[in-house]
């Protein structure tokens, strides 16, 4: 018999800001945090914003030297003591064994990006190999487990944009069908120069507002932060008298293999990933749906055609929102805080705002959020579509 999962901690940082008040504050006010980028030089490049997650610097270490690690160390770590933290066991969970499930795309790479312009300026000899140290996608997680002296496994998902929401779904089976007991799982990335020049060669980013299923819409922001919730199985929770945030109930995922970078066009096999989510929580009826919504002219048909195969005629009804115009795409971070804005939506019972949308497009008839709007919001659909036709689609529920 599969086990029930529910949410019990959750630690964010975006654009927005630190901690979950502060984030979702600002979304439900429609603000935008995205700005001009100040941590490398923009001006060169077609577009030159992005939602850079100011307020955070560093976070303090017990076990590791802060010069050694990478900005995406301190954003992990960071979230995942407020995490753990909000979770009420951020001081026994190194008596449990725990499951640690991240997604990334970048990994350290502003770290590889410091250590290759010294082998340019000063030869492969002389450049610092300790930069290295922390650049893998997998070294992230290998820190976070030795700065917070936790036993268990880890595994690093480096899937495209699908990445965090991978994580989080992973966390869930392996707790339903009885591996762990508690997992700390989501997802984070930073803004790099390296990234931000390959997504404006592939001219996927926009030089005004990200503003997607609008019919003017033009590309995507880039943005960074982390998104880490605490997963546990009920039973668990409830042992430790601990709040309960939500619970997961389903989780999909599927593969285009069409092309490296552009959406199959039909959205097929991206509904299957939304299908297979639904089905697994017993295709209960859908209050809202966080939507994948990068802004780009092919991803927000797509989607549109994924969720109306989907779901079906009332598809039309549910309201849809996207939250990236407000804090940007954050890659490997992204499905893991929408799973966060989705379980607040869900407290709140708010419908967060798809900011910039003025002219609706035709091949995107949803129904589109304009403005934060109370809403009996019990049930929602998460989605997350990355290049390559990486697709994964998971389902959060109000706890009872």
């Amino acid at each position: 018999m599969n086990r029930r999962v529910v949410v019990t901690g959750i630690g964010i940082i975006t654009a927005h800001g630190i901690g979950k008040e502060s984030n979702w504050t600002k979304i439900i006010s429609g603000i935008s945090s995205i700005r001009k980028i100040t941590s490398f030089d923009s001006s060169k490049y077609r577009g030159k914003h992005g939602g850079e997650a100011k307020e955070f610097s560093t976070t303090f270490l017990h076990n590791l030297r802060n010069k050694r690690l990478d900005r995406a160390s301190h954003l992990l770590i960071h979230t995942a003591r407020e995490a753990l933290s909000d979770a009420c066991i951020i001081d026994g969970v190194k008596n449990i064994p725990i499951l640690l499930s991240l997604g990334t795309t970048l990994g350290g790479m502003l770290s590889g990006e410091i250590f290759h312009r010294e082998v340019i300026k000063k030869g492969l000899n002389k450049a610092r190999l300790s930069l290295v140290s922390d650049y893998y996608a997998h070294c992230q997680a290998i820190n976070l487990f030795q700065e917070l002296e936790l036993r268990g496994d880890f595994l690093v998902f480096s899937n495209a944009c699908a990445s965090g929401t991978n994580a989080v779904g992973h966390a869930f089976n392996s707790i339903r069908y009885g591996k762990y007991d508690m997992a700390i799982c989501g997802g984070y990335d930073t803004i790099s120069e390296f990234t931000f020049a390959g997504f404006n060669s592939l001219m996927a980013i926009t030089t005004s507002l990200c503003r997607p299923f609008d019919k003017r819409r033009d590309g995507l922001i880039l943005g960074e932060g982390a998104g880490i919730l605490i997963l546990e199985e009920l039973e668990h929770a409830l042992k430790r008298t601990t709040q309960i945030c939500g619970e997961i109930v389903g989780y999909g995922e599927s593969s285009d293999a069409y092309h490296i970078t552009s959406p199959e066009p039909s959205g097929r096999m991206a509904s299957i990933a939304i299908k297979k989510a639904w089905s697994d929580a017993g295709n209960p009826v859908i209050d809202y749906i966080n939507a994948h919504g990068t802004g780009t002219k092919y991803n927000d048909i797509m989607e549109t055609n994924a969720i109306k195969t989907a779901i079906g005629d009332s598809a039309r009804e549910i309201p849809v929102s996207s939250t990236k115009p407000m804090i940007g795409h954050l890659l490997g971070g992204a499905g893991a805080v929408e799973a966060i804005i989705s379980l607040l939506s869900i407290n709140y019972k708010t419908l967060p705002p798809n900011i910039n949308y003025d002219t609706p497009d035709p091949e995107c008839a949803l129904n589109i959020v304009t403005k934060a709007e109370r809403h009996d919001i019990r049930t929602v659909l998460s989605n997350s579509f990355g290049f390559g036709g990486s697709n994964a689609s998971i389902i959060i529920r109000e706890y009872s």
